[in-house]
């Protein structure tokens, strides 16, 4: 019954990708289509406010340099927000600023599309923070994100340039993420998730005691926080909290929302590329490596604690420990699986509660940083990895490599080896500092291996750009805020600059002719190569510390 669940849910997306990807083309090709009729009045009201006038292509560096300002600004007017949120409106609980090492590392996670959490949000923010600032940079971080994907794909398939990023930014919002959150915003409220700017309601229980329940407006953020695989909660418990998660509907509901426009984008891309099984190629890889690790997942969850289990008590139902009894193990693990494969970081279950080889699946998730990912990190990622495949077989032949006709070089290698090298530089060492100083070691919760698996769950968690945690590390102290923050930052902008700077550079290539010799990235035999490439890179980078943390407790727990 358990497996059934998991597979509905994974058939209803296969039958959204084919008509949610080709509307994402139809937004971003450029070809006149219906969403024009729709939303090109909107949109053209945006332009003048803005002053848009020329919507003429950028070169990919006026691309990057456009959306790094862009985002410096965000930034700015939400860390004033944050710290003098006190004497702002819409604050009827009274909550104070927000103290300065945890402001930075806020704006910075939200930025940078991690949403990683040092603060509990009913308490931590006012009801105009929640809304001005956390939501409001949920829509443009994943706005972000999605334009430049796109720029990316029309990068590496030949388009006349990049893109306008301003363009592909307001398009991003007005034909996409605005009318999609509207609708899932609309869904939960029906499914009673609240949405309302009434203050914390007091209440008296049957033993005459008082308690107070925070409420406000989830269910706008809600629906934004999965859409724009952000994952950022109202609430401290995030998706296991009962008002922000209410059933296995809205479960599922929200498992969709955060996975459909991920992976959607490989056969967007299969579009652009005027061949759809290129898409179909990196969709299959994905998915491949996602049913590995959920199976592994759902596997360690379902056999139970291994050390419970030695004293006799073993359960039927397998390790419920840090789980909701609404969901289960099913449906823990599924959004455990998805939520980290999207980058989105938003939990329904504790991680810090895992069993020792469940604790692989997110862990392999978030440093693979490829496995369908955020909006659109997954996808740029992947093909990243496919054009190092491609070399790599160009080499074993003595051949020069093409990918999508065009000659693969040293230039783009380099930058490559940038955005691969980078991700496990900034999760290793800033893991290994935690451990050489106190203030690193002195928020650690659980000794033994699985206090090494807290804190390399931190730092992966951020340089991926997820955003979950093991809740267990005491992470609220300006060491972790810094440092974190830090490695958001280079996890979100070293990697996106440098694979624009790949984009443009094969832009300026002439087109290959195919031949007979021209290896092929739109069959099953590349499928094999892509999802070789990327275990082994993953394998030879991060095995011996995932020996150290989850392997050697699961050994010791034996």
């Amino acid at each position: 019954m358990g497996t059934l669940q998991m597979v509905v849910v994974i058939l209803i997306l296969l039958l959204l990708v084919k008509p949610v990807g080709t509307y994402v083309y139809h937004v971003f090709s450029g070809e006149p289509n219906r969403t024009d009729k729709w939303f090109g009045r909107t949109e053209n009201g945006i332009y003048r406010l803005i002053g848009l006038k020329q919507r003429e292509g950028m070169s990919w560096k006026k691309y990057a340099l456009s959306f790094i300002l862009t985002n410096i600004v965000l930034v700015a007017f939400s860390y004033i927000i944050l710290r003098v949120q006190r004497g702002l409106p819409l604050n009827p609980n009274g909550t104070s600023d927000m103290e300065q090492t945890l402001t930075f590392n806020t704006v910075i996670s939200f930025m940078t599309n991690t949403n990683l959490q040092h603060y509990s949000g009913e308490t931590g923010l006012s009801y105009f923070s929640q809304m001005a600032v956390i939501t409001m940079m949920m829509f443009t971080s994943a706005a972000s994100g999605f334009s430049v994907a796109i720029a990316f794909v029309r990068g590496i398939t030949g388009r006349e340039s990049v893109g306008n990023f301003f363009e592909d930014f307001v398009k991003a919002h007005v034909r996409i993420f605005l009318p999609l959150a509207l609708l899932v915003t609309l869904i939960l409220v029906g499914l009673h998730v609240p949405q309302t700017l009434k203050p914390t309601l007091e209440v008296t229980t049957l033993e005459g005691q008082a308690q107070h329940i925070a409420i406000g407006p989830v269910a706008s953020l809600e629906s934004i926080k999965h859409l724009g695989t952000n994952g950022g909660g109202f609430f401290g418990a995030n998706s296991a909290h009962p008002f922000e998660n209410p059933s296995p509907l809205t479960n599922v509901l929200e498992i969709l929302s955060m996975w459909m426009l991920p992976a959607a984008l490989p056969y967007t891309y299969g579009m652009f590329a005027k061949n759809k099984r290129q898409g179909w190629v990196i969709f299959t890889a994905m998915m491949t490596l996602f049913v590995l690790l959920l199976g592994l997942n759902y596997y360690a969850e379902t056999r139970g604690n291994p050390a419970i289990n030695a004293l006799g008590i073993e359960s039927s139902q397998g390790s419920m420990e840090g789980k909701e009894v609404r969901f289960g193990i099913p449906q823990s693990s599924l959004f455990t699986t998805v939520t980290t494969a999207a980058t989105t970081g938003s939990v329904n279950n504790m991680h810090d509660t895992l069993t020792p080889l469940g604790e692989i699946t997110p862990l392999a998730l978030m440093m693979l940083n490829n496995v369908f990912g955020g909006k659109g990190v997954g996808l740029i990622n992947m093909l990243m990895y496919a054009i190092m495949g491609v070399f790599l077989c160009g080499l074993m032949v003595g051949r020069t490599p093409e990918f999508l006709g065009r000659k693969i070089e040293a230039r783009e290698m380099k930058l490559i080896a940038i955005a691969i090298l980078i991700h496990p530089l900034i999760i290793l060492v800033p893991t290994a500092g935690a451990f050489l100083t106190e203030l690193g070691k002195g928020s650690i919760t659980n000794p033994g291996f699985h206090g090494m698996t807290q804190v390399l769950y931190e730092y992966v968690s951020s340089a991926a750009n997820n955003g979950s945690g093991f809740e267990g590390l005491a992470d609220n102290t300006s060491f972790w805020n810094i440092t974190t923050g830090i490695v958001m930052l280079l996890g979100r902008y070293v990697s996106v600059i440098a694979m624009l700077a790949v984009a443009g550079s094969l832009l300026r290539k002439n087109t290959v002719p195919e031949t007979t010799g021209t290896f092929r990235t739109d069959n099953g035999l590349f499928t094999g190569i892509l999802i070789g490439t990327v275990l082994i890179i993953g394998a030879l980078t991060f095995l011996p510390v995932i020996v150290l943390g989850p392997v050697a407790e699961y050994l010791t727990l034996r």
